[in-house]
């Protein structure tokens, strides 16, 4: 009897060994899959850490380039390449918590979506740049042309015939373009919307001369849009060597008096940007203005 209780001991004393056994080895695996969770917790902040660092340096080189190019915009551009410089100093500091990273994501998206509408600036002045460009080599050509007239002023007192010249020339002032947008009513609405664009409307003013030949006056209106196109009738005029494409002319009455001077085009499907209007007086540019429609 003795026996068989020794033996329920032993018995019991084995089984409460394995439970704590098998209770221990439970233990240390949980222990074990915690450690790599934390490790591939630890692992992927990390490496979403160096991402976000990776984006901002691009955002960073953007703007340096962007800078380089030296346009009106460099002031702006610079403040938001320092604003991106100053996040990337914040980030190398912060812990990498999952709360933080999603902080420099937001910012991160808001500074790229601010760095793509300046892209998009930064574009525009570089094609109103060109079309500058174009615009003053055209002023040159017929800079050139008047060269050319007044040197067949032979045997003339030249200082005196360029006095009489310059003073009996018609001057053109306020030279204006609006845009409108066409009801079906027959109201004309101004905007300055592309997408709502009907008529362009040119207005100017020459100026009282006493001194200049009156009678009829024809002047050549050129409207160069944001894509470098002729608008109207892109019909051409040959002037010496020279040739002009315009997009409609206008014949004023000029009795020596100030005249006030409205045509309007129509149009469709305008294009976005900045326009460019010439006024000629034959082969002679005598007025230029710009204006944007968005």
């Amino acid at each position: 009897m003795e026996n068989q209780n020794s033996n329920s001991k032993l018995k019991g004393i084995i089984a409460l060994l394995a439970v704590l056994l098998i209770g221990s080895l439970i233990y240390i695996f949980k222990l074990t899959s915690d450690a790599k969770t934390l490790e591939t917790t630890v692992t992927t902040t990390k490496s979403e850490k160096e991402a976000v660092m990776k984006d901002l340096e691009a955002l960073k080189a953007t703007y340096d380039a962007a800078i380089e190019e030296n346009t009106s915009m460099s002031d702006e551009l610079i403040a938001e390449r320092d604003k991106v410089v100053k996040l990337m100093e914040d980030l190398k500091k912060a812990k990498g918590d999952n709360a933080s990273l999603k902080k420099y994501k937001d910012q991160y998206k808001s500074m790229e979506a601010k760095m793509k509408n300046l892209m998009q600036e930064v574009d525009v002045l570089k094609q109103q740049n060109k079309t500058l460009t174009t615009n003053l080599d055209s002023t040159k050509v017929v800079l050139e042309d008047s060269k050319k007239y007044n040197q067949v002023l032979v045997g003339q007192n030249e200082e005196l015939a360029k006095t009489v010249e310059k003073g009996s020339k018609l001057s053109i002032t306020n030279l204006k373009t609006a845009a409108y947008k066409l009801r079906s009513s027959g109201k004309q609405v101004e905007t300055d919307k592309a997408s709502r664009t009907d008529v362009l409307q040119v207005s100017f003013t020459i100026a009282e001369n006493k001194i200049a030949k009156s009678g009829d006056k024809t002047y050549y209106v050129q409207i160069i849009d944001a894509k470098n196109n002729v608008l109207g009738d892109k019909a051409t005029a040959t002037f010496g060597e020279n040739t002009l494409t315009y997009s409609f002319t206008t014949t004023v009455q000029y009795e020596n008096q100030t005249v006030d001077v409205k045509e309007q085009l129509k149009g469709k499907d305008f294009a976005k940007g900045t326009y460019f209007v010439n006024v000629f007086d034959k082969g002679e540019l005598v007025s230029k203005s710009s204006f944007t429609l968005r």
